[in-house]
């Protein structure tokens, strides 16, 4: 089975965190935190600045790691380096759908596709939300 390294942005802002709705593939509709593929030779950091601009017009300022997931899909499995971040200025869906900024208490309130689930626990967890 393929393996799929990615990167995701946990983006936090005055205690509230970004989701973001995918609006494309197979999981189209689906909730997730926003990222994409590392390149080849591509540190994480730099892969997720870059995928930032890319799907949210937006720069980033990368933190600290927070988890990685590895989640088995039907057709690939997923590594997922997920980081901290700050938001450098606004933001502007090119790939995305709808997109929520979610406190605490409405974390669960979307639908996140199965590997976020583990990064959203991981959030509760860490108390990377203030």
């Amino acid at each position: 089975m393929k393996t799929i390294e990615v990167v995701a942005a946990v983006i936090v802002h005055d205690g509230k965190v970004l989701a973001t709705q995918r609006g494309y593939g197979d999981y189209a509709g689906g909730w997730e935190f926003p990222g994409g593929k590392i390149e080849p030779g591509e540190q994480p950091e730099a892969a997720l600045e870059r995928e930032i601009r890319e799907e949210l017009d937006a720069e980033v300022k990368v933190g600290r790691h927070l988890v990685t997931v590895s989640y088995e899909y039907p057709k690939f499995f997923l590594h997922m380096q997920c980081f901290a971040c700050s938001l450098a200025g606004p933001l502007k869906l090119l790939e995305h759908s709808d997109a929520r900024w979610l406190t605490r208490e409405t974390l669960w309130s979307v639908d996140w596709l199965p590997a976020d689930v583990d990064v959203v626990r991981a959030i509760e967890a860490s108390g990377a939300m203030g």
